[in-house]
Parts: structure tokens; C-alpha cells; sequence
């Protein structure tokens, strides 16, 4: 088969391997990945962090001292959805050039077309410096693939530069901000509701450290890309019944930061601002990446894109936190950038898909910045 039918036929591969998370059991789709690497002479090791949980590793070697390149991605899914799906989420079905399935954009397509980047190299002359895959489960859920590889001593080995495939419809971004979602907890004295003074509503402290929040600053200067960092209360719930005294309410809230701040020290302020009536305990804390624009790579990546999607790229960063958060500071912070052929608005919908077009220009995109990187 010729290129085109090469990795398009691969993500359709991969699509068919349900994912979803929960549960994700991606176990039988990292080891189809793995025969395809090891087929073209690649390193694989597995990685798992609970049963069917697996990532891997798949290493091609170079002959210098140069570090490898990495490229990362994940295999897990989200769920379908309350809406009904018009086309199999896990055939692979094809209409108007486009690819539709569940993880088609995020970013099983990705996946497909840096290892199919990968299985084309490895049959080259042995290169300068090496190759190595990432491929993560878990990242759905709060990286945890990620996370378990960085606590493996010499699982995930060096990488001077990573390329993350998320969807950026192969458009170069910089940096992304970090994900700080707590769970923040009022407790009260239950009484009956016809005695509200014999108890302590928690609902009521709840409800004024949740309006507190409407004016808590982070005092921080706006990132000149992202912006300034955020805040959203997204779920609350608290009481048993409407004639009790609830003791206990719970809420959450979702922060984004920015590079620069500490999610150590964002918690400690929040603490104290909300004061002793509310605790408040992590529930997902991945930090923001950020790559300077004038970085030398970064410089190389521009011009390879700008070359294939002709059009001259500018500093972009994406809305959404990756595996990054946890790689690239395991990498001791190399140059990153985010790029993939999936559609960044299509992610988490229904009737997901991913342009062919993208993916076929993904695996080209992919192979240059390798053979820059490597010299192959």
C-alpha cells in the first residue's frame, strides 16, 4: 500500500481498540503498536500501571551522543457521550475525506502517524542521534500513564526535544497551561431541619467561599499567549435531605495556570484565603509548558510546517494540558511543541473525525522534524 492507505489504515486500526477511559484497558493496542515497532527493529518495552493500563516505550538508537527526539501520545479515550453517534465510533468509517471515530482527532491519528514516521526511518542508514516513542495510557484521567513512566527510574530514558501529538490541525504550538482541579470540602453539624440553631449548615459556608471566589485574584501578570490564569467553580453538592441540616458540601474547582506560577503556591494562597471553613485537597495538578518561540527547534519546526501548510507560523498555545506536563520536566525541560492532525474542536464530540489529509501530512511532518533532529 502507498503512504496514504499506510497510516490512514493505521488509525482505523487503532480506532477499532475500544479505549474508552473508564476503563481504558489499552493493553491490546499499545501491544499492536509494539509488533508493528519491533517489527522495524525498535526497542519496545511495556509499561503498566494497573491491570490492562499499559503504555510503551519504543526506542530507535542513534550512533552519537546527540539525545533522542521524542514523540508522545496517548491511546485512551473519552467516553461517547449522551447523544447518539451516526456513524460507528470503532469502524473507522470514511466520508468527504474525512475519518470519523472516537480518538480519530484526539489523537489516535496522531499516534498512527508518528510511528508510521518511525516504521519508514528505522529502515534507513542508522542516524546520529535516535528515536524514541512515548505512548501513554491514562492521560484522560489526569496522566496517569505519564505519571507512572516518570516514577519508573529509566523507563522513559533522555529526549533533547518532544513533539506531542495532540490535535492542532498540524498548526505548531508552544505551550499549554497547567490543570489545578481541587475538591474543596464544608463541613457542618447535622440537626433537624425544623431546628436549624441546634446545627451548623455547611451548604451556608459552602455558599460564601464559593462567592469569595468570584473575586479571587492570582496576582499575576498575563502570559503575553495564554493569557491569565483562571478560575471556575464547577460542581457543587451538599445535604441529604430538605429537612436536615446538612454537614457536609462539596464543590470543585478548576484552575488553569500559567508558566511562572507554582501549583504549591497557588493551593497555599487559596487555603488561606478561604480560610479554615473549607478544605481543599488536589483532584488532578499538571502544570503549564511553554517553550520560548525563538528556541533554535522551535525555529526548525516553524519552517518545516510552514512549509508543508504554507503559511508562516506565529507563537500559538493550546487550550488543553498534555502528557507534556509530565514528560517534558522527566526530560529535565527540553524544547516542546504540540502538534497533531487532529481537529482541536473536534476532541471529546460526537461524531469525532479527523481530515485524512492532516494525517497523511502529519506522518510527512513528523518524518522531516525527525530527519532534521536525527540526521538520517
Amino acid at each position: 500500500m502507498d503512504n496514504q492507505s499506510d497510516v490512514v489504515g493505521l488509525t482505523r486500526e487503532l480506532l477499532r481498540f475500544n479505549t474508552i477511559n473508564p476503563p481504558g484497558d489499552e493493553q491490546a493496542c499499545a501491544e499492536h503498536l509494539g509488533r508493528l515497532l519491533e517489527g522495524a527493529g525498535l526497542t519496545v518495552a511495556y509499561h503498566a500501571f494497573a491491570e490492562g493500563r499499559t503504555s510503551l516505550v519504543a526506542r530507535l538508537e542513534g550512533s552519537g551522543d546527540k539525545a533522542p527526539i521524542c514523540f508522545t501520545g496517548h491511546i485512551d479515550t473519552v467516553p461517547l457521550g449522551a447523544q447518539p453517534w451516526s456513524k460507528d465510533p470503532f469502524n473507522g468509517e470514511t466520508r468527504d475525506g474525512k475519518l470519523f471515530g472516537r480518538g480519530s482527532s484526539d489523537m489516535k491519528g496522531g499516534v498512527a502517524a508518528f510511528v508510521m514516521a518511525a516504521l519508514d526511518l528505522a529502515g534507513s542508514t542508522r542516524p546520529s542521534a535516535g528515536l524514541v516513542l512515548v505512548i501513554t495510557a491514562g492521560e484522560e484521567t489526569g496522566c496517569e500513564g505519564a505519571f507512572h513512566l516518570a516514577r519508573q527510574e529509566g523507563a522513559l530514558g533522555e529526549a533533547g526535544a518532544v513533539v506531542v501529538g495532540e490535535p492542532t490541525a498540524n498548526y505548531p504550538f508552544v505551550g499549554h497551561k497547567g490543570a489545578l482541579w481541587l475538591e474543596a470540602c464544608s463541613r457542618g453539624v447535622t440537626a433537624h431541619g425544623s431546628m436549624p440553631d441546634k446545627g451548623v449548615n455547611a451548604i451556608y459556608k459552602a455558599a460564601q467561599a464559593v462567592v469569595k471566589l468570584e473575586d479571587f485574584g492570582f496576582n499575576v501578570a498575563p502570559h503575553p499567549q495564554m493569557g491569565p490564569p483562571t478560575l471556575n467553580v464547577g460542581t457543587i453538592q451538599g445535604g441529604m435531605n430538605i429537612n436536615s441540616v446538612p454537614d457536609e458540601t462539596v464543590f470543585s474547582i478548576d484552575i488553569r495556570t500559567i508558566p511562572g506560577q507554582t501549583h504549591a503556591q497557588v493551593r497555599s494562597v487559596l487555603g488561606s484565603y478561604l480560610g479554615e471553613d473549607v478544605d481543599i485537597n488536589p483532584l488532578i495538578d499538571v502544570e503549564g509548558i511553554w517553550t520560548d518561540p525563538q528556541n533554535g527547534w522551535i525555529q526548525d519546526v516553524y519552517r518545516i510546517t510552514g512549509e508543508i501548510l504554507g503559511e508562516s507560523p506565529e507563537p500559538r498555545t493550546a487550550t488543553y494540558f498534555t502528557d507534556a506536563s509530565i514528560l517534558t520536566p522527566a526530560y529535565d525541560r527540553p524544547p516542546t511543541v504540540i502538534l497533531g492532525p487532529g481537529e482541536p474542536a473536534m476532541a471529546h464530540q460526537t461524531d469525532e473525525y479527523c481530515h485524512m489529509g492532516r494525517i497523511v501530512q502529519a506522518q510527512e511532518i513528523y518524518t522531516r522534524i525527525a530527519q532534521a533532529w536525527c540526521g538520517f
